[in-house]
């Protein structure tokens, strides 16, 4: 049984919710502020959190953000449920980090799928061996990626997707195959959110001399390889 957090201000919308997913069978809790979130997740890490992005006092997206610069924290998926529908919008939520966009209103069982789909991509399945081109390692099992002693921060979607060009090097994909392998077949994203975290990815590496293994392949997509 998955636990979820809802962080939302308006009670009709967490009672909604709430009998949603316990119908689904999973554990709900609730805050109605970022901070009340902050707390609530250092109290009992949640396995998904579902964020509204109008909230009193900080943000929603603000509060996404905070949890990205903290690593105890930066790997817990996020929902962001927001009237706000315009492409900045969207595009600065998974700038921010978000896992998935649901707009308001929307269906609770709509919401419901959309949970476990990101459930099931972001959870460990296998053990996995750690994956190593030059300097750059990234260890599946402790959710880590160095360049050389240097420990990389990245967001739980840019993980996912350095681990697939990794797991899968010298091969060019399309976006669509990328939203596939990394973000899941049952998720509606669209494929220019692929742009956005690949230029992600490449501002972090860039410091320490790898953003050139992510190459835009034009007309195709992408590849990840160490040969320039």
């Amino acid at each position: 049984m998955s636990n979820i957090l809802i962080v939302e201000d308006e009670q009709p919308i967490r009672k909604m919710v709430g009998f949603a997913l316990g119908r689904a069978g999973f554990t709900l809790n609730e805050a109605e502020t970022a901070e009340q979130a902050y707390t609530a997740i250092h109290r009992q890490r949640p396995e998904l959190i579902l964020m509204d992005w109008m909230l009193p006092g900080m943000s929603g997206i603000e509060l996404v953000k905070r949890l990205q610069r903290d690593s105890n924290t930066q790997d817990i998926p996020v929902i962001m449920l927001t009237a706000r529908n315009e492409e900045a919008d969207r595009i600065s939520g998974f700038q921010a980090g978000i896992d998935d966009y649901i707009s308001k209103p929307f269906s609770p069982a709509e919401l419901v799928v959309r949970i476990q789909a990101v459930l099931r991509r972001t959870q460990h399945s296998q053990p996995a061996d750690i994956l190593a081109f030059d300097r750059l390692t990234l260890d599946p099992l402790s959710h880590r990626v160095t360049a050389g002693d240097t420990e990389l921060e990245f967001g739980p979607t840019e993980f996912r997707l350095l681990k697939f060009f990794m797991q899968h090097p010298d091969r060019v994909y399309s976006r669509e195959q990328l939203l596939d392998n990394a973000w899941g077949r049952n998720v509606y994203v669209e494929e220019r959110t692929v742009d956005v975290h690949i230029l992600r990815l490449r501002k972090t590496l860039a410091p320490h001399g790898f953003e050139h293994y992510i190459q835009t392949v034009r007309g195709s997509g992408y590849r990840f390889s160490p040969n320039p």
